[in-house]
């Protein structure tokens, strides 16, 4: 596969986002700098940051001393929930450090006060029209949240970023998700995963491969955006090499059942 080449997902607006990006969350400085600038090397397209890392100026450098020309990225940002009413002060902020004109797409890190949901969303709305963000979404929030957002604006969020990983699977949440016609992104695919899991390693060992890139691949195949982080070169770019295997219905089945416990929850 080329550089650049990641298969996509499309959001409501008809806009691809690829299904799989480069996670910034704790790189911070020049660790942050290099680990983005390796991730662009090996051909993410999708890179992921927030207000609240404290790194969009090294990920913005990154990018800038990349080469990778802009049409070819997908840049998201986050809003802190605590920035709720100064919505455009904070995206002309990250703008800025990240050096971009918008970014591709914006998100609600967490949702704020109950009496500034619709407020912010409303916000989101107009600073997209603006030009701001090509795309806006959320990130932790329930449906029963997303419903209210759709109920008092008409938008639906085009993402909702939560933790996902075959130990949260819901194939309810999926697909009540997708009903709305929002994508499903997910975060921290190893930490919630036992790497260890002996019916992991044995799909791992059958496809020769990882487990980590075996959980990345059931997040592809199941066409749910994962942006996994790392800060070392040779695992960034063993997470990004998921294209050349594929997991057969009955493997997927397997890790789809690793959330099992967590339904019943």
């Amino acid at each position: 596969m080329e550089p650049g080449d990641t298969p996509s997902v499309s959001l409501a607006n008809g806009d691809r986002m690829p299904l799989l990006g480069f996670g910034t969350w704790q790189l911070r400085g020049q660790v942050a700098y290099r680990s983005t600038r390796a991730a662009l090397d090996v051909g993410y397209r999708l890179i992921d940051t927030a207000t609240n890392y404290g790194n969009e100026a090294e990920v913005g450098r990154a990018i800038a001393d990349s080469g990778v020309p802009r049409d070819r990225l997908f840049v998201t940002t986050k809003l802190p929930p605590d920035h709720a009413g100064r919505e455009q002060a904070t995206i002309e902020a990250s703008l800025d450090a990240l050096g971009l004109e918008r970014v591709d797409l914006w998100l609600v890190h967490w949702p704020p006060a109950d009496r500034l949901v619709v407020r912010t969303w409303e916000r989101f709305v107009a600073l997209r029209d603006a030009g701001y963000a090509t795309s806006i979404g959320v990130s932790n929030f329930s449906l029963r949240q997303i419903d209210e957002l759709i109920r008092a604006t008409g938008e639906a969020p085009a993402v909702n970023q939560i933790p996902w990983a075959p130990s949260r699977f819901d194939p309810e949440v999926l697909r009540a998700t997708r009903e709305r016609g929002v994508v499903l992104e997910g975060y921290s695919p190893f930490k919630h995963t036992n790497l260890q899991a002996p019916e992991l390693v044995r799909i791992a060992n059958r496809h020769r491969v990882s487990t980590a890139q075996v959980v990345l691949r059931w997040h592809v195949q199941h066409r749910v955006v994962a942006i996994p982080k790392s800060a070392t070169p040779a695992r960034i770019a063993e997470n990004f090499a998921v294209w050349g295997f594929e997991l057969d219905d009955e493997e997927m089945r397997t890790l789809d059942g690793f959330g099992r416990g967590a339904r019943r929850r």
